[in-house]
């Protein structure tokens, strides 16, 4: 079981962004995340960091953490464009960068598609011509080439395209906080995708984007649950307490290994709290030892 954060990014500074990653980066977490926007959510006049700038120069201040977005939507860029943006940041971060990628609906699938094959093609063959419904390139070359080979992240939700795409080209599949209830029932579909396209399931591994709250004492967890759902609403708020992550820790763990049973081997967690590191070093202290342990 593997444990991701998210960083600031919205109406946040540079120097609390920096002190997170390098918080996240000592205290054993596996991944450090960020949203791809243009602008900010809920209202498009919020300040916000662009996603692939932010992971560079986290990337020049850690040294563990893998570094990731949740997720790039295919038309934000130009595939090759991206495809470089990603190399680079592969060598700055001495090869811990993972590619999040997905839309929901419409030609956006398609795009998503030829994006991943891609990726894939210029992060490995010496030159790419690719003609694509969305995407074309001619004699591409795209040096240098990325230190590993980059895990490909596929989020959404969709089950007769997109998770079908995930089982084709994606090493994680992510599933959304709002079905976050319904984890089970999208890796039941996921392995049937991955059955029809000839796909070994146990190549995959599954994440789940969740909201998680935690604190000392059952009482103040509760009280910052309220909080949460009434912040978060529906989008990463939606069920958080029937099927999300909250409590004093032994509740947190029972909760993840909740998740675990049903399929979860990574969590892209978003800490609730204005300083997300001190819900992070309890959760440091606290859970990742009982799953170091397993």
């Amino acid at each position: 079981m593997q444990f991701g954060a998210t960083l600031p990014q919205i109406k946040r500074s540079w120097q609390e962004a920096r002190a997170v990653a390098e918080e996240l980066d000592g205290l054993g977490f596996h991944s450090a995340w960020v949203c791809d926007h243009v602008y900010g959510v809920p209202q498009p006049n919020l300040p916000i960091f662009e996603a692939w700038t932010e992971l560079a120069a986290v990337a020049a201040v850690t040294s563990r953490v893998e570094l990731g977005t949740l997720v790039t939507p295919p038309f934000f860029r130009n595939p090759a464009i991206l495809a470089k943006q990603v190399a680079t940041l592969d060598h700055v971060s001495n090869g811990r960068a993972i590619v999040g990628l997905g839309p929901e609906l419409g030609e956006r699938m398609r795009a998503l598609e030829e994006t991943c094959v891609l990726l894939r093609r210029l992060f490995s063959e010496e030159r790419v011509s690719f003609a694509g419904r969305h995407f074309n390139v001619s004699d591409m070359v795209c040096e240098p080439k990325p230190l590993r080979r980059t895990p490909l992240l596929v989020g959404g939700s969709g089950e007769k395209v997109l998770l079908r795409i995930a089982a084709r080209h994606a090493d994680i599949w992510n599933n959304l906080a709002v079905f976050q209830g319904q984890l089970a029932a999208k890796v039941d579909v996921l392995r049937r995708r991955c059955d029809e396209v000839k796909r070994d399931f146990a190549e995959l591994r599954v994440s789940q984007q969740c909201v998680v709250v935690i604190e000392e004492t059952e009482a103040r967890a509760r009280e910052s649950l309220e909080k949460a759902k009434k912040i978060y609403g529906g989008h990463m708020g939606g069920a958080l307490e029937e099927h999300g992550i909250w409590g004093a820790p032994e509740r947190v763990i029972d909760c993840i290994e909740r998740h675990r049973r049903l399929g979860a081997g990574l969590l892209v967690i978003e800490f609730f709290g204005r300083d997300t590191r001190v819900p992070a070093r309890l959760f440091a202290e606290k859970v990742l030892p009982a799953f170091a342990r397993a």
